[in-house]
């Protein structure tokens, strides 16, 4: 899990509860993937493995948002469909994929940033 007070990425997905929890993802200095999904989600389940993968061998931290859980982070968010994932930096959002994708495009967008 999350470990917020030495600020290291987790070994595993961060399950996000609330606005403020990922708000504090986010700003932590550092590579942070958001993954968008619904557990009802087809296309979600398929990218799930390569999510727990990232999680567990890149310097990324992995958040995921249950969409249906949470609605208003959704919302705020503009996801439109699942599975989306948002890719982070230092707080600023750099890249949205929608759809599922490959396991190494994931894996060098995060190690470009996180270089």
């Amino acid at each position: 899990m999350y470990d917020n007070q030495s600020g290291v990425a987790a070994d595993e997905p961060v399950h996000v509860g609330s606005e403020s929890e990922l708000e504090a993802l986010i700003d932590d200095d550092g590579v942070v993937l958001v993954d968008y999904y619904a557990d009802w989600c087809g296309p979600c389940k398929m990218l799930e493995p390569t999510i727990e993968r990232l999680a567990a061998d890149t310097p990324a931290t992995i958040a995921k948002v249950d969409v249906d859980e949470q609605q208003a982070i959704a919302a705020m968010a503009g996801i439109q469909g699942v599975p989306t994932l948002e890719l982070y930096v230092d707080g600023r959002e750099v890249k949205r994929l929608v759809g599922v994708h490959a396991e190494d495009e994931l894996r060098t967008l995060i190690e470009q940033y996180a270089a």
